[in-house]
């Protein structure tokens, strides 16, 4: 999963381990994506956005030569310790050529702001035929969340726009990126997933927005409470649990 590259102010910084206590169902969803990439055997695969490595340990258990890619150092680390080929590349610079049979991505192209580079990146790695799938947030993805984060942001005076900073397409915006660099798209959809959140809303807001929450210095408490009480009659339940409203774009492409 990549940091997002805009500005220093709003970038996302991860650490290996809060991840894996605060958001390891995003992996732990990744079944489906999986399934539409079906990877064989002796087939080289790109894994871009890897994170720490969950999911591209399972390509390799099928069988394939796997490099995982990610800009988030802790990430990489923590994918090397596992003992996998991870390597430090941000995905919109992508340097392979005409090298892998698959280039697989999960929840990981949302924070890649500049798409067009990241598919035009896809497109060269790819050998003939090659094929593209990938799961990642689409359009109305933590619509709520995001919503609220706004309204206290304009509320207070703070920048709205770190609430927010995600890629999230539609199917038919994302299809004619795709076709526009020469893939065939074979399949694509929006799939809602409200998503439990374990460790609870406010740990999940500290998780992925850490710098909208930052920019408010000595109050970042306090609109942290704020945010997560606007959310709790939508997304909390009446025992105390909390839900995400995510909302999944999977696509499976190939190169024509």
């Amino acid at each position: 999963m990549n940091e997002a590259t805009t500005s220093p102010a709003d970038r996302q910084i991860w650490a290996a381990e809060s991840y894996e206590k605060n958001a390891r169902f995003v992996s732990d969803l990744g079944a489906a994506v999986l399934e539409w990439l079906d990877p064989k055997p002796d087939e080289r695969i790109l894994d871009l956005g890897c994170g720490d490595g969950a999911l591209t340990k399972s390509l390799v258990e099928a069988g394939a030569e796997v490099v995982g890619v990610d800009a988030s150092e802790p990430f990489v680390v923590a994918a090397r310790d596992a003992g996998l080929d991870a390597r430090f590349m941000d995905g919109h610079n992508l340097t392979f050529d005409r090298e892998f049979d698959a280039v697989f991505s999960n929840a990981a192209l949302h924070w890649m702001t500049r798409p067009q580079d990241v598919i035009d990146g896809v497109e060269r790695a790819l050998r003939p035929g090659g094929r593209f799938v990938a799961e990642f947030g689409g359009h109305g993805n933590v619509a709520a969340i995001v919503t609220a984060m706004r309204a206290v942001a304009r509320a207070r005076g703070g920048d709205e726009a770190i609430a927010g900073p995600w890629f999230y397409p539609t199917p038919a915006e994302y299809r004619f990126m795709l076709e526009q660099a020469g893939f065939e798209v074979r399949r694509i959809g929006l799939f809602p997933r409200p998503t439990p959140l374990p460790t609870g809303m406010a740990a999940w807001l500290k998780t992925f927005r850490t710098p909208f929450f930052e920019q408010f210095g000595a109050d970042m408490q306090a609109v942290l409470d704020e945010v997560t009480d606007i959310l709790s009659p939508a997304l909390c339940d009446t025992t105390g649990n909390w839900t995400a409203d995510y909302v999944r774009l999977r696509v499976e492409a190939a190169l024509t």
